[in-house]
């Protein structure tokens, strides 16, 4: 379920195991109890994120992410969408990762949507006013 109010977005998504987004606005990403600015998730946990901008951003920006191989990384680019540097996409798909890049609201949407399905994911989000 999806509901607005007061300019944030609460999202609820039943059968989905770790941590879910519920909720995001001006302030962030709400995970549990905790409000995010930027933040990364994999199916067992969701961590603050100071990223670099998004044209520097390199496999190793993310490499807490990618133990276990996920299937791809989904990675909320911010405000709107922009393209992820080619060198990240190809040193990703290298390992076998694709990558799914979208805005950030979008990308937390797609998360719920993803872990409910328990699909092997994880996620970097860019703060949504950048």
């Amino acid at each position: 379920m999806v509901t607005r109010g007061g300019g944030s977005m609460r999202m609820d998504r039943a059968g989905a195991a770790g941590p879910l987004i519920r909720g995001l606005g001006p302030s962030g990403f709400r995970v549990d109890e905790n409000v995010y600015t930027a933040l990364t998730l994999t199916p067992t946990r969701a961590d603050a994120w100071t990223p670099p901008p998004l044209a520097e951003l390199s496999e190793r920006d993310l490499a807490g992410l990618l133990e276990g191989t996920p299937e791809f990384v989904l990675l909320g680019t911010g405000a709107n969408l922009a393209r992820p540097p080619r060198a990240l996409v190809a040193a990703l798909e290298a390992r076998g990762i694709g990558v799914e890049a979208m805005d950030s609201r979008a990308a937390a949407r797609a998360w719920g949507v993803l872990r409910a399905e328990d699909r092997q994911v994880v996620a970097a989000l860019y703060p949504i006013d950048a």
